[in-house]
């Protein structure tokens, strides 16, 4: 039985800044992620793909994120359940938990956060017959590692932001980059959009639209993509590639938590936004998990649900005892491992 003071479904950056919070606190945290590593889908599906609306960070890559919070958390020793899913709760009389993972690990908590961003989930894919027959080779659904496309052929299909980052960022790997999409608009961002029709008038990306990919053909692996153009086009048009990447977005599913008796609305968990805490008292929902009115499905929202969620946590465990909140300038920040880090302290010299 891994005992702890708060336990967290989800070593995203949501959940793995919260072990920072509970840590100023002195709470001890231990992790549970399906995943085989830490960090989420930062880690798992765009590792080397930049953020730009970190605070402090005018660009970061999620992976160097991800490394930085580990870094940031490394004197508060969390541990780590990692490979595992969170299959079942339990409530005691006293008001604790247990969760066992679907390999039968058992963990004991007076706290349970769950941080698991979008849930499980899996990648929406085009209808196309022998599409599974490519998977793996020539079709992907995310990218891991750009460099895995340098110098090759390129037809990514969407017209999200996925599919709009992602092409603006292999137009300076792949030796050759396609965008279609069935419609003349994007969803995207206005920024991006126009990055891209700018890159189609440098002659760096080609821009496919109204079109559809309709065929895929190949051998031992995929060789080219027929491309459907949904405006009096006599024929289809044959495009010879190495890769092909539908970004269709990702179907998200909350798993075994969603049997868990937490009020759900549209696949997400409903909270009070005063502390972040779900209709079963203990139990906490923070990140891209959770709804609220007003809901953002930010990175940076998810740090401060997880701020809020760890000083409530502390009065739970701690009902009798008042916290004093010191700002780390003042406090420094002192870890479990008998680490400390604090400002330097002014030299007061007396004078003759």
């Amino acid at each position: 039985m891994i005992e702890t003071d708060i336990l967290i479904i989800g070593a995203g950056p949501t959940g793995l800044f919260a072990v920072f919070e509970a840590g100023l606190l002195k709470l001890k945290c231990h992790l549970i992620d399906a995943l085989p590593q830490a960090g989420g889908q930062c880690s798992e599906i765009y590792p080397k793909k930049p953020i730009y609306d970190i605070p402090g960070f005018p660009e970061v890559l999620a992976g160097d994120l991800v490394d930085n919070l580990m870094e940031q958390i490394k004197s508060f020793q969390p541990g780590f359940t990692l490979g595992e899913r969170a299959e079942t709760i339990d409530k005691l009389a006293d008001g604790t938990f247990i969760v066992t993972t679907n390999k039968g690990t058992k963990h004991h908590a007076p706290i349970v956060a769950i941080a698991g961003g979008l849930g499980s989930f899996e990648p929406r894919k085009p209808l196309l017959e022998n599409l599974s027959q490519f998977e793996d080779n020539g079709v992907s659904y995310i990218i891991k590692d750009p460099e895995v496309y340098r110098n090759k052929r390129v037809v990514i299909a969407g017209g999200g932001d996925s599919a709009l980052d992602w092409s603006i960022f292999l137009a300076d790997v792949a030796s050759e980059v396609t965008l279609v999409h069935r419609r003349n608009e994007f969803r995207g961002a206005l920024d991006s959009v126009e990055k891209v029709q700018k890159l189609k008038n440098q002659g760096k990306i080609n821009l496919i639209t109204p079109g559809e990919i309709v065929g895929l053909n190949g051998s031992d692996s995929l060789e080219s993509v027929l491309v459907r153009k949904t405006t009096n086009a006599k024929e289809d048009l044959r495009l010879e590639v190495d890769a092909f990447i539908p970004l269709f977005g990702l179907s998200p599913k909350l798993g075994p938590i969603g049997d868990w008796g937490l009020e759900i609305e549209k696949n997400a968990i409903r909270v009070d936004t005063f502390d972040y805490q779900t209709n079963i008292p203990g139990i906490y929902a923070i990140g891209d998990v959770n709804t609220y009115p007003g809901k953002l499905k930010l990175i940076l929202c998810g740090f401060h649900e997880a701020t809020l969620m760890c000083q409530s946590a502390y009065q739970k465990i701690f009902p009798d005892k008042k916290y004093v909140m010191k700002y780390t300038t003042v406090g420094g920040v002192e870890g479990f491992d008998g680490s400390k880090k604090e400002s330097p302290k002014a030299v007061v010299k007396s004078i003759d």
